[in-house]
């Protein structure tokens, strides 16, 4: 994420009632504490809230993207988020469905702690009455000993409830089993909300549906250990229309760190959002308002091959995470691809990001015909074929013409020192990768 998001601009939208009513439109109440209770909570005067993010990769995902934007929508309301990166969750690990994690080093865990605030820190306001504060659950954890956390916290669980949790009981099935490790993972979660009570007067916690077992464990102890109520509320997980998790693209999750996942990969994964997946996209992972959606909701259904809601909704994603600079810098390379831009423009990451996909050769530097690229390439099969394809007018060099079979492309046309673009026709497209030139 090399850009700053552009804060000031961001706004609930003022033709609901209320942030409930709001969140309730956009998708994001799946399951939660009492309902009405937690509408007039968010109704009335300034809360804190947090929402946790544990420090299992060096960055955060597009399913932790819909928390963060819930955390914004809730701060813009006038209420007061807690972003907690976990020092000491991500060192156990929340339990998976299916197998045990592999724990990480303290060394690690450490340094990903600061990677992932530092994303955190990106959407949300650290300014104001209502300023964003980062907490880390090493703070009262790591001078807590193993007895007095029996006796203080652990006492207040019991493992019948415990082990009920979707998590525990799915592993509990399985041939992997649970270890107490990660048996012990919602006891520190509810822990957290504890000492953020204490702490903070949070009163209420945000996650995911599938952390309901983890939410809800916090709310129990400070129901036992304090005698108050609090909330939680836990968001939808995002499943395409066809039922295939979403987020995924190949197996690899799309990472918010534009060094994992480039920007360019990150708004192509928007672009190809399916039709009908489209308006929710829009209403989850935008500030664009109810008009504006529902305008653009009429577009898909009359004239989907105009694709009007996956550019937006790429533009506006893509924008919210990487900044508006790096999404017009994405949008001129896919332009200039095609042959509708300037590829020379195109710094070498946003290049190589757009190109990724297509057919590569290497070739030595020296002597760099038309007709030995297009054979090298593989986007003619033949020398002969090669020719014809030159002399039908066919051939692109970085979006150039070449009429002249015998042409040599020089080293001043190579991009950043190494690269050629060519095209066959107006869609057959491969990249050639220089050395020694």
């Amino acid at each position: 994420m090399s850009q700053l998001n552009d804060l000031e601009s961001q706004q609930n939208d003022p033709s609901f009632a209320n942030i409930w009513q709001e969140l309730k439109w956009r998708g994001l109440v799946h399951v939660s504490t009492d309902e009405v209770e937690l509408e007039k909570l968010l109704a009335g005067e300034p809360v804190t809230y947090y929402c946790g993010f544990d420090p299992t990769a060096p960055s955060l995902h597009l399913g932790n993207l819909v928390q963060l934007l819930l955390m914004r929508r809730l701060q813009l309301a006038g209420h007061k988020p807690l972003g907690l990166v976990g020092g000491s969750t991500g060192l156990i690990g929340d339990p998976r469905p299916t197998a045990e994690r592999t724990l990480n080093t303290k060394d690690t865990v450490s340094e990903w702690v600061g990677y992932l605030q530092a994303q955190v820190r990106r959407f949300l306001s650290f300014d104001g009455v209502n300023a964003a504060r980062m907490v880390n659950n090493l703070d009262w954890t790591a001078p807590l000993s193993a007895i007095d956390f029996l006796r203080e916290v652990g006492k207040h669980f019991r493992v019948g409830t415990m082990l009920r949790k979707d998590a525990v009981a799915s592993r509990l099935s399985s041939e992997e089993g649970i270890s107490y490790t990660e048996f012990s993972y919602q006891i520190l979660q509810g822990m957290d909300y504890l000492q953020l009570y204490r702490d903070y007067g949070c009163m209420l916690q945000t996650g995911g549906s599938d952390q309901w077992g983890n939410l809800t464990s916090g709310t129990e102890l400070i129901r036992k250990v304090e005698g108050k109520t609090v909330h939680a509320l836990g968001t939808p997980l995002i499943t395409n229309a066809d039922g295939t998790k979403f987020g995924k693209s190949e197996g690899n999750a799309i990472w918010l760190d534009s060094a994992m996942v480039s920007p360019y990969t990150f708004y192509q994964f928007w672009l190809n959002t399916a039709d009908a997946d489209v308006v929710d996209r829009l209403k989850v992972f935008t500030f664009l308002t109810r008009a504006e959606i529902d305008e653009i909701a009429v577009s898909v259904a009359e004239r989907p091959f105009a694709r009007e809601g996956q550019r937006k909704l790429a533009y506006e994603v893509t924008a919210l995470v990487h900044g508006a600079e790096a999404t017009e810098k994405v949008i001129a390379a896919s332009a200039a691809v095609f042959g509708n831009g300037d590829l020379s423009v195109l710094d070498e990451q946003t290049l190589a990001a757009a190109t990724a996909e297509l057919p590569s050769a290497s070739v030595d530097g020296t002597g760099l015909g038309i007709i030995d690229l297009l054979v090298a390439s593989g986007l003619s099969d033949s020398k002969s074929a090669a020719r014809r394809v030159v002399g039908e007018g066919g051939a692109y060099v970085n979006n150039a013409k070449v009429t002249d079979p015998d042409a040599v492309i020089p080293p001043s046309q190579l991009l950043h020192g190494k690269y050629l673009l060519l095209r066959r026709g107006k869609k057959n497209l491969a990249t050639v990768q220089v050395s020694g030139a």
